[in-house]
């Protein structure tokens, strides 16, 4: 008898272990953080208990989570979740639409980066708080102000990332496809763009978390609603549950942010698993 194998039948089969893999190191890893998780609350209960220097002013978690449930059933925050989503995705969007196409040209045309690059390091290093007393006297709303504000926070890392990978793509690979005849649009199709997919990722994952870190402050100054503003209201209120309350609500929502990113760049480059 034949022992022949049906062709496709291996890389199948392969595709199946290493999915196997994968799901397997997936609930190790959920383990492992939902341990560590557990292990952070157990001594953050202990050192309230303990009255240990720090932590003997913050409520304890039982106190939050008792917060935490009240507000399960309170409307506003839902919509405190909604609010604060759509201004990241709006400015984060606008921020990649723009921030990576002008890191690719910067990083492969050698002029245009000496023309652009000293404009952008001197904007570069201002905070993108510093920003928002002009974004509320230039932009005609409240919410353009705030958006403005979270677009300039992951701008300039997009940039920075996108310029970076280019830049360290081996020119040996140019060069030999300048020598096979390739027109630029094929160079830069086939090598300047997946070569820097990786340093674009790594700028996205690093720019969402910049974003929920300035949107935060950005509400506080000038907003009425979302989580950063809810977080301040709290704080005004005194009710400081619900302050730790909407900082884990910041914490969950960029971590599921980054994380979708992270998500994406596995099914983009699926060579690569270390974003």
């Amino acid at each position: 008898m034949s022992t022949q194998a049906v062709p496709g039948t291996a890389p199948v089969g392969a595709r199946a272990a290493r999915r196997a893999r994968w799901r397997g190191l997936a609930n190790v890893h959920a383990i492992r953080g939902a341990a560590g998780i557990l292990a952070f609350l157990a001594l953050w209960q202990i050192g309230v208990l303990l009255h240990l220097p720090v932590v003997a002013k913050v409520p304890a978690p039982l106190e939050v989570a008792r917060a935490a449930a009240g507000l399960l059933h309170d409307p506003r925050y839902y919509v405190d979740w909604a609010v604060s989503f759509r201004r990241v995705a709006i400015g984060f969007v606008i921020a990649q639409v723009l921030g990576v196409p002008l890191g690719l040209v910067m990083g492969w045309k050698t002029t245009f980066r000496y023309v652009t690059f000293p404009i952008f390091e001197v904007l570069r290093p201002i905070p993108p708080l510093a920003w928002v007393p002009l974004s509320i006297v230039f932009w005609p709303t409240t919410e353009q102000s705030i958006i403005f504000v979270i677009f300039l926070g992951a701008f300039f890392t997009t940039v920075i990332n996108t310029m970076s990978g280019v830049r360290a793509l081996d020119d040996r690979y140019v060069r030999a496809a300048i020598s096979l005849g390739a027109s630029p649009a094929t160079i830069f199709r086939r090598i300047i763009f997946p070569g820097a997919l990786p340093s674009i990722f790594t700028g996205m994952a690093v720019g969402m978390g910049i974003t929920w870190s300035v949107l935060v402050a950005a509400e506080i100054i000038a907003g009425r609603s979302g989580l950063g503003f809810f977080t301040w209201e709290a704080y005004v209120g005194g009710a400081f549950p619900t302050i730790i309350v909407g900082m884990v609500s910041i914490g969950v929502a960029g971590y599921l942010a980054s994380s979708s990113i992270r998500l994406v760049a596995k099914r983009v480059m699926p060579w690569t698993s270390r974003l």
